[in-house]
């Protein structure tokens, strides 16, 4: 076999194992999150250095879940308004995108990026927003 011919058979196979499954990221969505940053699709960045409301996901086991908009209170616990917004999760050309559905409105969301502390998510209007997991202000030290 030409080693030219080997090296370059090795190298799509090498490419194609490091290539992002964006199935892994279905794993990390769940949790409360906060927005950390957006940034506009003419490139404008905005910082988020407090937050007042942090979103919560839930997946089932049928690829299904919400996302609830929560309110933090001092004591730990959280105030809703109970309006949920419905989402079912499918993966399409190597992307993960998330399908919105409410009375008022659809949409889609690609997940970029999805760790244990980060989600990076990119709407239709092209607005990229980065979260960080949520951790509550602990006021008893």
């Amino acid at each position: 076999m030409n080693s030219k011919y080997f090296l370059l058979i090795f190298s799509l196979l090498l490419l194609n194992s490091c290539a992002k499954n964006p199935e892994t990221y279905i794993e990390h969505l769940e949790g409360y999150w906060e927005i950390d940053q957006v940034t506009m699709a003419d490139g404008t960045e905005k910082k988020y250095t407090y937050n007042d409301t942090v979103d919560y996901i839930e997946i089932s086991d049928s690829l299904a879940g919400f996302r609830l908009k929560l309110k933090p209170v001092f004591d730990g616990t959280f105030e809703t308004s109970k309006d949920s917004e419905q989402f079912t999760i499918k993966i399409e050309n190597d992307s993960l995108n998330l399908y919105y559905k409410t009375p008022f409105d659809s949409w889609k969301e690609t997940v970029l990026m999805a760790t244990k502390d980060q989600l990076k998510v990119i709407n239709k209007n092209k607005a990229v927003f980065l979260y960080k997991k949520f951790v509550p202000i602990d006021i008893t030290n």
